[in-house]
Formats: structure tokens, sequence, C-alpha cells
């Protein structure tokens, strides 16, 4: 019986214990957001789609990443490059991508498989969203925006140019006068000179070309 009326009398002492010596310490909350967190240079965050040089993307739709996922978090439709229609320096190209943030664990084995440096992880951590829609990020928000001397997809491959000089690196811009394609809707008239969005794959009609740079 004494053994177990100290015991039961040495927890609360020993639980107060911790109490006080806690009171004493430098405390670590976080004023979040007011202040921002500062990450690390190779933070794991959101998820982007690189481009070339001379603005064609580096993703050939090879759905690598998307085996690699333990998650299941990324789907990936490849679709077959033309010369009308060019998004990329290879034989194919990521028509569809999608990362659904509700399932990534953002561990970046997807960005190991990568054979083309294609994704990578940027240091964005605030993707909580109040939807599920809005945490399954699309092509369009994944793709990186366009530096200068980049001209948006699709367009021809740098004259001289094949896809293993893209990979190498000896592409650093867009060529003087490439031809921009964009899509343009049945009965419609094609666009002005004057650069604008270029419209995705499968838009139907006619193709209006624009030259960029000339």
């Amino acid at each position: 019986m004494s053994d177990g009326s100290e015991s039961s009398f040495q927890n609360p002492v020993a639980g107060f214990g911790v109490t006080f010596k806690a009171m004493f310490k430098k405390r670590l909350t976080e004023q979040y957001p007011e202040q921002q967190k500062v990450t690390a240079p190779r933070f794991h965050g959101r998820h982007q789609l690189n481009r070339h040089p001379d603005g064609l993307e580096k993703c050939i739709g090879c759905e690598l990443c998307a085996w690699a996922c333990p998650a299941d978090a990324i789907y990936v439709e490849g679709a077959d490059n033309t010369e009308e229609e060019r998004y990329s320096p290879g034989e194919r190209y990521g028509r569809v991508y999608q990362i659904n943030y509700a399932r990534c664990i953002l561990c970046g084995l997807c960005i190991e498989a990568c054979p083309t440096r294609a994704l990578t992880m940027t240091n964005e951590f605030e993707l909580a969203d109040s939807s599920r829609e809005n945490l399954i990020y699309t092509k369009e928000q994944l793709l990186a925006g366009l530096d200068e001397g980049m001209v948006e997809a699709p367009h021809s491959i740098f004259p001289g140019m094949d896809d293993g000089d893209y990979y190498r690196g000896a592409v650093t811009e867009a060529a003087p006068g490439t031809v921009r394609q964009v899509a343009v809707s049945k009965g419609e008239k094609p666009e002005s000179d004057e650069a604008g969005p270029a419209e995705g794959p499968g838009a139907g009609g006619p193709v209006s070309r624009k030259v960029i740079g000339a």
C-alpha cells in the first residue's frame, strides 16, 4: 500500500516539474502568417513544369513521374508532337498533366524519376484550400511562365537543332522569326499579328501563324 501511495504522490509532482521547467524556456511560437516562414533552398514545395530557353516544354509525356509516385497523386496523358503543333523538342509532350495535392506527400520521388528535369519543386508551401477540386493542379497552373527570350508553345524547333541539342543545353533562346501556331475555332477569323496567348491542342479548325522576334 505504501508503494502505491508514494507513486500516486510522485506522478503529479513530476508532471508539475515539467511544466515549471517549460515556463522559463524560450517560446517557440511562430507568428505565421503575419511573419512569413523562410524555407530552405531545397525545400519540397509545389511542383513546377519547366521550359527550354526558347519556350518549348521539357515534359515529354513519358509518365515516369506518375509511375514513381507512391501516393498515386499524378496523372499524365502524353500526345504526339507534329510540325504544325510542337510543344516539346522530342516526339511526345504532356497533353494533360495534373497533380492532386490532397494526395501528394511532397516526397520528391517524381523529381528523381523525371529524365528531362521537366519537373522540379518550388518553395511554395501554402497549398491549403477549402475545396478538393481546387487541390487538383492542372498543367496550366504548374507550367512555368515565360522568361526573356522565350516564345509560348507551340512553335517550331530551333533551326538546325534536334532534341539532343535541347537536352545538352545548346539552345539558349528562341530563334529569330520563330513561328508560333495558334489554333483557331471553326468559323472564326485568325487573330492579328499581335502576340497573344496560344490555345491548347484539340481546339479544331485552321491554324494561324504568328512570327515572334522577327
